[in-house]
């Protein structure tokens, strides 16, 4: 059987997004991530109520993410995936926020939300893929007779985890390792990539 590697984005390839926009801002609640809140929904009402409140726009936020680089090796360890296997990222965030990202990762297939945007840049809300997205994109990986190897970070990602036929966290918060023992968890690009490897191999002895 064929497979295909599923991963998260943000605390895998890149910083997290939002923590970037607190510090560059001083807005502490927007510090929040799905290590603090893992319902998706409730954690992205309390973002735009925030935005709202300080009158923060999308023009604010993409000034941010302008200067975000990919975490350290995180493009070489990106090549290096690509040189062998077939990955898709699937991610909770925005196309709005993770285009220039994706530039500096060289363009790797995502899957991800839309914005709701006014005319003067104001984020008034937000266009899910679908629900339980990244699940839903194991599943179908899977439907399509792939042997899907998947690893995140954090809570909106162990849906996609647990869906999937291989799966390990990456850099996880306590709270997460201590919720979800049984999913291992890595720490360096090395270890990962060594994971993955043995996760390849037993696949295709079975």
């Amino acid at each position: 059987m064929q497979h295909i590697l599923c991963s998260d984005l943000e605390g895998v390839f890149i910083p997290e997004i939002w923590i970037n926009v607190a510090e560059k801002t001083g807005i502490e609640e927007l510090r929040l991530t799905t290590r603090d809140i893992s319902d998706y929904n409730v954690l992205m009402d309390k973002r735009l109520s925030v935005l709202d409140e300080h009158g923060l726009t999308l023009p604010d936020i993409q000034a941010v993410i302008e200067k975000i680089d990919p975490l350290p090796g995180a493009l070489e360890f990106l090549d290096k995936i690509r040189a062998n296997h077939q990955i898709i990222i699937v991610s909770d965030t925005f196309i709005e926020f993770a285009d220039p990202l994706m530039e500096k990762l060289k363009r790797p297939t995502l899957f991800c939300n839309r914005l709701k945007v006014d005319a003067d840049g104001r984020i008034t809300g937000y266009e899910l893929r679908q629900q339980d997205g990244k699940k839903k994109t194991a599943m179908a990986l899977q439907s399509l007779n792939f042997r899907v190897i998947a690893f995140g970070d954090s809570y909106n990602d162990i849906s996609m985890l647990q869906a999937s036929d291989s799966a390990f966290l990456f850099r996880p918060p306590e709270n997460v390792i201590e919720e979800f023992p049984h999913i291992p968890a890595t720490y360096t690009y090395d270890e990962l990539m060594d994971h993955i490897k043995s996760a390849v191999a037993n696949g295709m002895a079975n």
